[in-house]
């Protein structure tokens, strides 16, 4: 079937294409617009002329969201085939030299993986990559497929069982939760017993920001502490570790980010006397950009920096 009428493709390019992949997922002109890091007047105006082009509205006003057309349908993989094939026609030509490069890459990971695993790796851009700008993007869960999908974001280390369709994945370690608190705690040594532990005031770290690992976790160790030992629910693992610092609380959290912690604010680290599910962090991107050189480079880096253990263990 004729989808793309020949009288105009000279007046066809690149970005009206991207548009419109950009359009078959979001089904917003506002989320499109940023997700293409544009204005919404400008994306409008491309939706315009590629109405024109294919004499068709393309897409249409349903409650809060806009439906494609019956054309639109047909125009979807299309439009798809010839962007990937754009994308895999580039990754063949180019050459990433990191030593040169001024690209800005977008990581998505959560509150752990910031403040384990950034600083790391931007120790290293600095020495092999001077120019390479690293990103902590973020993007609500929900969207992170997507931002995926379309290059919004570039990698996402994490665990996210969810990400599935067109994901490539490659795992970098496992882990299991450890436990901080004062180094001159009153009553708890180097290695609580399971008593001791449960009788302590406890600090929880209960956010979407956390990920499902922890969450997990969390519910585990709530259902065996008393609730009156539950003395503070917060938003992050530092905010945690800072209040636990300043009382006689305990705060249990991921190995790798109590491991940092417990290091900087000089605090003991110990294992939690209490059996806790173990989590595995992954590095995840789209298959459009398995074969870009840049991406590759950095999926190289992080892979060397962390593959095999968990960070803050000597190798």
């Amino acid at each position: 079937m004729k989808t793309i009428p020949g009288k105009h493709t000279e007046d066809l390019d690149l970005h009206a294409l991207r548009v419109l992949d950009v359009l078959f997922r979001e089904r917003s002109i506002t989320r499109a617009a940023d997700a293409l890091h544009t204005q919404q007047p400008a994306l409008s105006k491309t939706l315009a002329r590629l109405r024109v082009y294919f004499n068709d509205p393309l897409f249409v006003r349903v409650a809060l969201h806009m439906e494609p057309t019956a054309k639109a349908l047909e125009l979807e993989k299309p439009v798809r085939a010839l962007l990937d094939g754009f994308q895999r026609l580039r990754s063949e030509q180019s050459r990433f030299d990191a030593s040169r490069s001024t690209r800005e890459f977008r990581v998505f990971t959560l509150d752990a993986g910031v403040i384990v695993l950034l600083p790391p790796v931007i120790k290293t851009l600095l020495g092999s990559a001077p120019d390479v700008r690293l990103r902590a993007a973020q993007v609500g869960l929900q969207n992170l497929h997507t931002s995926l999908e379309s290059g919004e974001i570039d990698l996402a280390i994490g665990e996210f069982p969810l990400l599935v369709p067109g994901i490539k994945r490659q795992k970098l370690f496992s882990g299991q939760h450890m436990c901080i608190f004062q180094k001159d705690h009153p009553r708890l040594g180097r290695s609580p017993s399971l008593a001791e532990f449960l009788e302590e005031q406890h600090v929880f770290i209960t956010a979407a920001g956390t990920g499902h690992p922890h969450q997990v976790a969390e519910r585990s160790l709530e259902g065996q502490l008393p609730a009156k030992n539950i003395i503070a629910h917060v938003p992050s693992f530092t905010t945690a570790a800072i209040l636990a610092k300043n009382t006689n609380a305990v705060a249990t959290m991921p190995g790798p980010v109590a491991t940092v912690l417990a290091r900087e604010l000089d605090m003991r680290l110990t294992k939690p006397p209490v059996k806790l599910p173990e989590f595995e962090i992954s590095q995840y991107w789209h298959e459009r950009f398995d074969r870009d050189p840049g991406n590759q480079w950095l999926r190289s880096v992080i892979n060397a920096e962390f593959g095999g253990k968990p960070p803050g263990r000597k190798r």
